[in-house]
């Protein structure tokens, strides 16, 4: 047989995962102010989405947030005020390190443990990696376009939901209170949570 032909073959024993990226999608975040709270009540329905564990996501929330919460009968609820949109980026973020197979880019993967460390296998391509050093070098990326303590001289581009004044750097959107749209300023960074950075005017 051929070399062409045995390719062929090869091809036509693969399994045909066409069209996974497509049907990937999951609900966007529905956030509820409730005082000094924020409740995320579609939780469980996101997880479903996600094929993971809804203790799993809200834990993982908690650190990308900076806060923490509470999870009850697939709703949770978060200390501190959180739009739509903060939790839809920290949910972005653990697709990429829980979800997204870091060779073919499917969402076809399992969480599993080995040796007491949490890996990502692929069912789509067999591609098997260990989650913590993705996402060690994933923080280590972010910290070097911001960090805590710093000053930078940023534009507001936008306005946030409480009217904070907003701004992109790198991967970054910074709240900056009192700071209006159009404005360019110099920004103090009190806190980073993920890819959501808190600042106040320098």
């Amino acid at each position: 047989m051929d070399y062409s032909s045995s390719l062929d073959r090869a091809m036509d024993d693969v399994p045909d995962f066409e069209g996974s990226e497509e049907r990937f999608s999951y609900p966007n975040a529905d956030a509820q102010k409730d005082g000094a709270f924020t409740r995320l009540t579609n939780l469980s329905d996101i997880a479903d989405a996600l094929s993971r564990d809804v203790e799993h996501i809200h834990s993982a929330l908690q650190r990308e947030l900076g806060t923490n919460g509470k999870l009850e009968d697939g709703r949770a609820r978060y200390n501190g005020s959180f739009s739509g949109s903060d939790f839809d980026h920290a949910l972005d973020s653990y697709v990429e390190e829980f979800v997204l197979c870091s060779e073919c880019g499917l969402p076809d993967t399992r969480l599993v443990s080995e040796d007491r460390t949490l890996m990502l296998r692929c069912d789509a391509c067999g591609a098997f990696r260990p989650v913590t050093k993705r996402s060690s070098a994933s923080q280590t990326q972010q910290r070097d376009a911001v960090e805590e303590g710093s000053t930078y001289e940023v534009k507001i581009t936008g306005t946030g939901r409480k009217g904070d004044g907003v701004a992109e750097k790198g991967k970054y959107t910074i709240f900056v209170p009192g700071a209006q749209e159009g404005d360019v300023v110099q920004v103090y960074i009190k806190n980073i949570s993920g890819n959501l950075a808190f600042a106040r005017l320098a």
